[in-house]
């Protein structure tokens, strides 16, 4: 007999290899998704568990994707033929796309990557994994015109924009559109205009966000990366393009457990990350099968543990 659960992704870049793991032990041993949720990378992951994916297929598809190809390569870096006067371009165009653009790469790839990988499952708008209006996708990115969290697609229709025609494509987009590194979505309604950027801004792991009153039918797992990685600045890299990284990946990644309660410190699934760094788009095939085996082992040890009846009497009541 299947058991349900709801699943809560943290953002993390490609570091979000190693959900891929956990899910796979997951499934090993009877556990099926009903409702996905997740921020950046963590999104990605949501997606492709809430339109069908099983962990075999999605391990299929991160662990062969050339993680490279997310970033741009624009006329001046294809036309350095030496490696000293490439990177030396690279910066000059990234800081060039980054004043023009607001952000040093473009997602256009990742969308259409994206996009290309729902239709597989013939699932693309929200109201594909809707049922009476309700989809149970949901996916975390950051307005910072508005200065609030955007829960998608839930809160698109303050925006006059139909939640469920919406394309999931774009909503992954947003969520992942780590600030300066990539270029914000610009999202258009009734003649105005907001910049989205990635939901790590402002709730980089909403394990919250399934909760119910009182006693819920099944668990939520939370899926969290430990990071024990070294910052561009640590390693002596001190140029804008280092620094710049640096305070965004300390904004999202900001020290989030300490506001985790207990309760959802003993549903959350912690999985090591291995020193990887969030915007390492060159990661080998080696480090990501590491990244994938953590994630599988970190699964195995929260199972040995998890007890759904004990976590019921202990956290939630009816009176919640």
């Amino acid at each position: 007999m299947p058991r349900k659960i709801d699943a809560v992704f943290e953002g993390g870049g490609v570091k979000g290899i190693a959900f891929v793991g956990a899910i796979c032990y997951l499934e090993e041993k009877g556990y099926r998704w009903q409702n996905c949720a997740g921020t950046s990378a963590g999104a990605i992951i949501a997606a492709l568990l809430a339109v069908g994916y099983t962990g075999k297929e999605v391990k299929e598809v991160i662990l062969k994707t050339d993680y490279s190809k997310f970033l741009d390569k624009n006329m001046i870096q294809s036309i350095s033929c030496m490696k000293y006067l490439g990177d030396f371009f690279e910066k000059i165009s990234h800081i060039y796309n980054l004043f023009k653009d607001k952000g040093m790469n473009s997602e256009d790839y990742i969308e259409k990557w994206m996009e290309n990988l729902l239709k597989v499952k013939g699932k693309t708008k929200f109201k594909d994994i809707s049922v009476n209006g309700k989809s149970k996708l949901k996916i975390i990115a950051s307005d910072i015109t508005k200065r609030n969290i955007l829960i998608l697609p839930d809160d698109l229709y303050k925006y006059g924009i139909d939640p469920m025609e919406f394309e999931i494509a774009k909503a992954v987009r947003m969520s992942i559109s780590i600030p300066y590194f990539f270029k914000p979505v610009k999202l258009h309604y009734d003649n105005k205009m907001s910049y989205i950027v990635d939901g790590g801004i402002l709730s980089n792991f909403p394990v919250w966000i399934f909760d119910v009153k009182g006693k819920p039918k099944f668990p939520t797992f939370g899926f969290n990366l430990v990071d024990d990685e070294k910052s561009y600045t640590q390693q002596g890299k001190n140029d804008i393009i280092s620094f710049s990284l640096d305070m965004i990946t300390t904004i999202i990644n900001r020290n989030e457990d300490i506001y985790v309660r207990d309760k959802d410190v003993v549903r959350t699934i912690f999985i090591p990350t291995l020193g990887v760094k969030t915007t390492e788009f060159d990661i080998t095939k080696e480090t990501s099968q590491k990244l994938f085996d953590s994630g599988y082992v970190s699964a195995k040890q929260f199972l040995h543990k998890w007890n759904f009846r004990n976590y019921i009497m202990r956290y939630r009541t009816e009176a919640e």
